[in-house]
C-alpha cells in the first residue's frame, strides 16, 4: 500500500492536482469570457466551428479525389460532402454574427424539443415512478420550459449561454479549490 511519502503516489497526486487546476482555470476563464463578452465569445465558437467545417470539408474532398479504394459513387459523395462543408464554413466566416444567431436559434429549438420530449417521457413512465408528484411536477416544468424555448429560441439560447458562463465560473472555482486540497489526507 502506498503512502504520501511514496514518490509514485506523490507523482500521481501532483498529476491529479495539475489536471484539476488546469481544467479549473480553463473553465473559469471561458466562463468569465462568456459573461464579460458573450457575443464575442459566441463568435469565437462560431469561428472554431467554421474552421472545423472547412478543414473537414477539405479532408472529405481530398478523400474523394485521391482515394484509390473508393468506388465512383462513394468518391462523388465524399467530394460533394466536402464541398458542402467548405461552403458552410466560408459562409459562416462571411458573417459570423448571422452564424452565431443561426447556431443559437438552432440550439434553442433543439433544446426546446428535447425538454418537451423529456417531459412527455416522464409522464409516460409515471406508473413506474416512485415519486409520482415530483415526476408530474418535473414533466410540467420540462414541457413548459421546452415550449417557451421552442417559441423564443434566440432568447432561450442567450439565457442558456449565460447559465453556461455562470456554471463554468462556479465549477472552475470549485476545480481550483479541489486542486489545492486534493490528496491532503493521503
Amino acid at each position: 500500500m502506498s503512502t504520501a511519502s511514496d514518490p509514485i503516489a506523490k507523482s500521481a497526486i501532483n498529476g491529479i492536482r495539475t489536471a484539476l487546476g488546469v481544467g479549473g482555470v480553463v473553465s473559469l476563464l471561458v466562463g468569465i469570457l462568456i459573461l464579460v463578452w458573450p457575443g464575442k465569445t459566441a463568435a469565437v465558437v462560431a469561428a472554431i466551428i467554421a474552421i472545423y467545417a472547412i478543414v473537414g470539408g477539405l479532408v472529405y474532398a481530398g478523400l474523394g479525389i485521391f482515394s484509390k479504394v473508393m468506388g465512383g459513387w462513394a468518391r462523388v459523395g465524399h467530394i460533394i460532402l466536402g464541398i458542402g462543408f467548405v461552403v458552410a464554413g466560408v459562409l459562416m466566416f462571411a458573417n459570423l454574427g448571422l452564424a452565431v444567431a443561426t447556431l443559437a436559434i438552432f440550439l434553442g429549438v433543439v433544446v426546446g424539443i428535447m425538454w418537451i420530449v423529456e417531459g412527455v417521457v416522464a409522464l409516460t413512465t409515471l406508473s413506474d415512478s416512485a415519486s409520482k408528484g415530483w415526476s408530474i411536477f418535473f414533466a410540467i416544468i420540462s414541457i413548459l420550459a421546452g415550449i417557451v424555448l421552442f417559441f423564443s429560441p434566440l432568447f432561450g439560447a442567450v439565457v442558456l449561454w449565460w447559465l453556461l458562463g455562470i456554471s463554468m465560473v462556479v465549477l472552475g472555482l470549485i476545480q481550483i479549490v479541489r486542486a489545492f486540497t486534493c490528496g491532503e489526507n493521503v
